[in-house]
């Protein structure tokens, strides 16, 4: 298939690295729609310019790139045709089609960082009330929202809690997160008093479940059957957001940081292997304080 906007000489090449990709690497058609899609906008840029796209300098991609990007491209579709543009070169370098690779030294634009979405001290409540209530269900899942929020758990952390490792009277919960890591994580009174609730509403079950929630059939409770809990409790409670567990987990990081929590007592009770991943939580409190001057400043 020719494209008539392309020099042949372009043309050329663009087939001869379509077809590397088909019978040398197999990759899927539709990947190959993006492939030329991608360096079709690329050789006619340059076509435009009068450059040979074997000739060209590292500047002159730099220069496509910003190019791209004044158009409003995205830094991850940027991100994309770098990697076409690295791909393609690489081939023309090993076919000896040229002596240089002008895309060898580009690096890949940063994404930008998002937030993690979490719930207002006010979402909260309501999901907890909206949980709250006397028939056994809504005690186990009360008991499990409030250790979730209290602990910071990931919804694996919190369906695998053993029966003997929460302690209720000193208040601290023992959980194994990634890479079996254990860590001991402190709770609340809230906390304490729902899963003392729940445990005493708790369906005797066979020795071999060992874990303290378990579901209507006796059974350690699935993360899945929790996600679904935690979004009927959400859409009770008038929540807008979408809500699921690791949002809860946010909510606790979000509200420690944003009320003086020290960054590595949160890195700690996170499990996080590296402070970095939980520097994000400063942004949020960052975030946060921003919007309550631009809410309650009289020039905000």
């Amino acid at each position: 298939m020719r494209t008539p906007e392309l020099p042949k000489a372009s043309q050329d090449l663009l087939e001869a690295f379509l077809q590397h990709l088909r019978v040398d690497r197999g990759v899927s058609p539709r990947t190959l729609i993006n492939y030329r899609i991608d360096l079709v906008h690329f050789l006619e840029y340059l076509a435009k310019s009068s450059k040979d796209p074997l000739k060209i300098a590292r500047e002159d991609l730099t220069e496509y790139l910003w190019f791209r990007k004044s158009a409003g491209m995205q830094p991850a579709s940027i991100g994309r045709y770098m990697a076409t543009l690295r791909a393609f070169y690489r081939f023309l370098l090993v076919e000896e089609k040229t002596q240089m690779d002008p895309a060898s030294l580009l690096h890949s634009p940063r994404k930008a960082e998002r937030l993690p979405r979490y719930l207002t001290v006010e979402e909260i409540s309501r999901l907890m009330l909206a949980a709250g209530s006397t028939k056994a269900r809504q005690v186990r899942l009360r008991a499990m929202l409030e250790l979730m929020y209290a602990a910071g758990l990931r919804v694996s952390e919190l369906t695998g809690v053993r029966m003997d490792a929460i302690d209720l009277k000193v208040g601290y919960v023992r959980v194994f997160g990634k890479g079996g890591k254990e860590r001991v994580v402190p709770i609340g009174e809230r906390a304490r008093l729902a899963v003392q609730g729940y445990l005493s509403q708790r369906p005797q079950t066979p020795a071999s479940v060992k874990v303290l929630f378990v579901s209507d059939r006796k059974r350690a409770m699935s993360n899945v059957h929790f996600w679904r809990l935690i979004r009927d409790a959400a859409i009770k409670a008038n929540i807008r957001k979408a809500v699921n567990p690791h949002v809860l987990r946010h909510s606790f990081a979000s509200h420690l940081v944003q009320n003086g929590a020290d960054l590595r007592a949160v890195q700690e009770m996170l499990g996080h292997s590296s402070i970095a991943t939980t520097q994000i939580y400063t942004h949020v409190s960052q975030s946060h304080l921003q919007e309550a001057h631009k809410k309650y400043h009289p020039r905000g």
